[in-house]
């Protein structure tokens, strides 16, 4: 998990907004045949925040029996810490093998409050926990150092990218705990944060066109900058100033990638809303771009 591309599969809804788990089992067996070094169900790109407690079993199911052992399924969790926990006990009778713990729910909060959130869930569930700061989650260096010592607590997931206050972190970390770029589009930052020594990271891209995303991860850990620059300034780039033009892009575009390649994945539920015409002919375009550059078809 430490050293590759991490999958975040899509949750594929039906047309009229109900569960398809049928389509869920086909995407994710999909994702994990890529060979990513795990897969993460029910997180941000899976649109954790829509499922209620019966889909979110049938989500983590699916994904673990599709994983079959193979790599590890980190379900996500997130609200405030007796919800987190509702969701973990329904991610551990389903078989995951960890826990990522998305940002809490509104409030801002003390360091001393998001540790305590971090100690209370991993009183009450025995799955490894990865925390995810992000948006009103942000541990100082002295946070930090509570964390690591919180027994379950094996990872951080950085969205901020401040990259001076994470190299602090990775420097006051024990030796076996695990670090993932978590920051949006990753890849346009991939190489700022192995840098710092965080060379993981999630790809929203694998979701859609792993080809791309495997591309871009062999040509960075191969040092071949002119590949990644090439990917960089023709796809990726690209596809951040699309995404950036509305809000909940960072999903809705990728399923709609996604299902410009024939993939099972539905449209987002509300509050998001699918992409236009415009936008949609636009991710054409580029999605047939970036996929040109790596040899493969839409």
């Amino acid at each position: 998990m430490a050293r590759g591309v991490l999958s975040f599969p899509l949750t594929s809804f039906h047309d009229d907004g109900t569960l398809d788990p049928d389509g869920f089992r086909a995407h994710v067996a999909a994702q994990i045949a890529t060979g990513p070094g795990a897969v993460f169900p029910a997180c941000g790109t899976g649109e954790f925040f829509s499922l209620d407690e019966d889909e979110y079993r049938q989500v983590v199911t699916v994904a673990v029996e599709e994983a079959g052992g193979r790599v590890p399924v980190v379900a996500g969790v997130g609200y405030g810490w007796a919800q987190a926990a509702r969701f973990a006990r329904i991610a551990e009778e389903a078989g995951a093998d960890a826990l990522l713990v998305l940002p809490h729910y509104l409030v801002a909060a003390p360091q001393d409050g998001l540790v305590a959130q971090l100690e209370q869930l991993a009183a009450r569930t025995p799955l490894p926990l990865i925390a995810y700061q992000r948006g009103q989650v942000s541990f100082g260096v002295a946070a930090f150092r509570r964390i690591t010592a919180i027994p379950g607590v094996i990872g951080l997931k950085d969205g901020h990218s401040d990259l001076d206050r994470l190299q602090r972190l990775t420097l006051a970390a024990p030796e076996d705990f695990l670090f993932f770029n978590g920051a949006a589009t990753a890849e346009i930052q991939a190489r700022a944060y192995a840098a710092v020594g965080v060379p993981a990271y999630s790809s929203a891209v694998h979701a859609f066109a792993p080809e791309i995303a495997d591309a871009f991860f062999t040509a960075l850990s191969d040092g071949d900058d002119g590949t990644v620059e090439k990917l960089l300034c023709d796809f990726y780039v690209p596809l951040v100033e699309l995404r950036d033009r509305v809000p909940g892009y960072a999903v809705s575009l990728v399923k709609a990638a996604a299902r410009l390649r024939g993939r099972p994945v539905g449209p987002v539920r509300a509050p998001l809303t699918d992409p236009t015409a415009a936008d949609l002919a636009e991710l054409r375009q580029l999605l047939t771009t970036g996929l040109d550059l790596v040899g493969a078809a839409l």
